[in-house]
C-alpha cells in the first residue's frame, strides 16, 4: 500500500482510501448499467474515492474528456458512507445518500435510478 496513503489519527489508522477497496470499486463499477463503452477511474482521495469516467454521452463533455460521477466518503467516527454526484452545471458536489456499507453504495451508483451519475 502507498505509504503517502496512510494516515493517522488518535484512535489509530484511518481506513480509507486503501488499495484493496480502490480495486474492489473498480471491479464493481463493471455491473453499471449506464456507461457501460468505457472505463472509469478510481482515484483515493481524503477518507474516499473519486469515481471519473470519459464521457460517452457527449452531455456533459463534447470531446469525452474525463468527467466526475461520484465522491465517496467515509466518515471513520460514524461507520457511514457519503456519496456525492457531480451537478456539472454548477461545478460543485451534491449529497446524495448514506450508507453503513460500501457494497451498497457502489450497488446503487450502478443502478443510478435518477441519472445523477452516469449522465
Amino acid at each position: 500500500m502507498n505509504t503517502a496513503l496512510l494516515r493517522t489519527v488518535k484512535a489509530g489508522l484511518v481506513p480509507h482510501p486503501n488499495e484493496l477497496d480502490r480495486k474492489r470499486i473498480e471491479r464493481s463499477l463493471s455491473s453499471r448499467k449506464r456507461y457501460l463503452y468505457v472505463t472509469p477511474h478510481v482515484t483515493p482521495v481524503r477518507d474516499g474515492y473519486l469515481i471519473e469516467s470519459p464521457c460517452c454521452s457527449r452531455n456533459i463533455e463534447k470531446d469525452g474528456a474525463l468527467i466526475d460521477i461520484a465522491l465517496i466518503r467515509y466518515d471513520a467516527v460514524s461507520g457511514i458512507w457519503k456519496v456525492f454526484h457531480k451537478n456539472h452545471a454548477r461545478g460543485n458536489w451534491e449529497f446524495y445518500s448514506l450508507y453503513r456499507r460500501l457494497t451498497s453504495a457502489i450497488d446503487e451508483l450502478n443502478v443510478d435510478p435518477e441519472c445523477l451519475f452516469w449522465q
